[in-house]
């Protein structure tokens, strides 16, 4: 996924449009989460910058 103002090209279809000044939040759906999501081993990433 992206965020940011404009799509990186070729990456519109993964790109969610974002605006200055506005806040915004991530939710993540889990279909049948496995042990390590409930016993806090897995976690997600951290967002990385694109350049």
């Amino acid at each position: 996924m992206y965020f940011g103002l404009n799509p990186p090209a070729g990456k519109a279809s993964n790109w969610v449009e974002t605006a200055p000044g506005k806040g915004w939040n991530v939710v993540l759906r889990m279909y049948g989460p496995e042990k390590s999501w409930f016993d806090k081993t897995w976690k997600p990433g951290e967002f990385e910058l694109q350049k």
